[in-house]
């Protein structure tokens, strides 16, 4: 009780960053999301450069790495919610480190096949999902209501950050040192988010469930709550159609910028970088644009105004032409963070706390299970029409995706969000209800 009551006492005065713990799962977040952004670029670079790898097999990594979602997404939501959250994240902390490390090593002894580096893809995937899973239903236990919208936004905001640092310095690195030698980055900052989140003081109570029911009828749980709520319904299906087109561009880009418009590495690097600063003012204005039109016309801004700009993105040639990317991708980046900013908050206010684990699992199956099918499909069209024409058509998916599920459902007529709790029987398995 007294953990408790220090932890409220901290969280009552609003100002997270002089909270302990949200401050070591903050630096934690910011660590794992760094290495994950020089990986996102080391890997493909690696494919290219080192084992000159054709733009349907580049596609295969991020297919590889998003494919776990599709299959342990639902048993892992289950999972969660039956164990504390903070050791399935140090496992997967752990996982992550040893697999990223094997690249680094196999390459310089002459052994890096593109079949590792599809392993060593998957299997951080797998790791992803339970830290991702597990740390979506930590975060509201560890901050109040009240703070929850502050903490997304700085964890959006400061992963964003990251991952536009992670890019620039993965690409330099890649330029001086080769793509190879920017793997390392990812041993250390694994090792920083192992570490950071080891020292979190504050710990779960046992989950207390009335009954360890069979693990399809609490799956059944989690998608009845999707399926039958209009607002987590939306949210979904939106999730899962932005993400096809965002991993679609996104598997080939690298492609297009090194192959199609002629960058070296390094500038590949650096102008990703650029363009994901969107992020940052996504996330620093996502709050206050939400509290002044509110929060379904703040979706409907970010989510459809500001990624409109990504058909920009296809017109990318060298020289001024560069300009051409950096303004689409700055679109899509400020839209995409300041909408997760404002439905993450959403979410962890309106499902019942008991289902957090689940629901995420359940929504991140569909959201997620959509990348590697957007992935191979760009890989394919490239194959077939060429990448610049793979870009346009993916590129304008993204606006599209907002206009057909955000602008055609309930949203457009409301000024915000709702605040009412969906609820879900967890005695028997009951149809979802809404209370308003």
């Amino acid at each position: 009780m007294e953990q408790v009551e220090q932890v409220e006492a901290e969280l009552t005065k609003g100002l997270l960053r002089r909270h302990p713990d949200f401050r070591r799962l903050w630096t934690g977040e910011v660590a794992n999301k760094f290495g994950s952004a020089v990986t996102g670029l080391t890997l493909p670079l690696i494919a290219v450069e080192t084992l000159h790898a054709s733009a349907f097999a580049v596609s295969l990594l991020p297919a590889a790495a998003w494919l776990p979602w599709l299959l342990i997404g639902l048993p892992a939501g289950v999972w969660v919610d039956r164990l504390r959250s903070r050791p399935i994240m140090l496992a997967a902390s752990a996982a992550s480190l040893l697999l990223y490390a094997t690249v680094p090593l196999a390459a310089w002894a002459g052994w890096l096949t593109m079949g590792q580096l599809l392993l060593v893809a998957m299997l951080t995937g797998v790791a992803s999902v339970f830290f991702q899973t597990a740390y979506t239903a930590y975060l509201p236990k560890l901050v109040s209501p009240g703070d929850q919208a502050e903490g997304n936004a700085k964890l959006h905001g400061s992963a964003s950050a990251a991952q536009l640092v992670g890019l620039g310095g993965g690409g330099v690195i890649a330029q001086l040192a080769g793509p190879v030698s920017g793997m390392f980055a990812n041993t250390v900052t694994f090792l920083v988010s192992l570490l950071c989140t080891g020292r979190i003081r504050y710990r779960e109570e046992a989950t207390k469930a009335p009954e360890r029911r069979a693990i399809g009828q609490e799956i059944g749980e989690g998608l009845r709550l999707v399926a039958g709520d209009v607002w987590v319904r939306t949210m979904t299906l939106f999730g899962a159609a932005s993400n096809f087109v965002l991993t679609g561009y996104q598997s080939v880009l690298v492609v297009f910028l090194v192959r199609e418009v002629g960058l070296d590495s390094g500038l590949v690097g650096l102008l990703i970088a650029l363009a994901s600063t969107g992020g940052i003012a996504g996330a620093a204005v996502a709050r206050r644009v939400a509290a002044r039109v509110g929060s379904a016309r703040g979706m409907l801004l970010f989510e459809l105004g500001l990624p409109a700009l990504a058909l920009l993105m296809p017109l990318t040639t060298d020289g001024l032409g560069l300009a051409c990317y950096l303004i689409g991708g700055f679109g899509v980046s400020a839209g995409v963070v300041a909408g997760n900013v404002i439905s993450s908050t959403f979410n962890q206010r309106y499902c019942p706390p008991e289902l957090l684990g689940r629901l995420s699992a359940s929504k991140a199956v569909l959201n997620y299970g959509t990348m590697p099918v957007g992935a191979l499909s760009a890989g394919l069209l490239a194959g077939e029409i060429g990448v610049r024409a793979t870009m346009w058509i993916m590129s304008a998916g993204v606006p599209l995706a907002a206009l057909v599920f955000l602008w055609g459902s309930p949203m457009r007529r409301l000024r915000d969000l709702p605040t009412g709790r969906a609820t879900v029987s967890t005695a028997a398995a009951r149809p979802v209800t809404v209370r308003s």
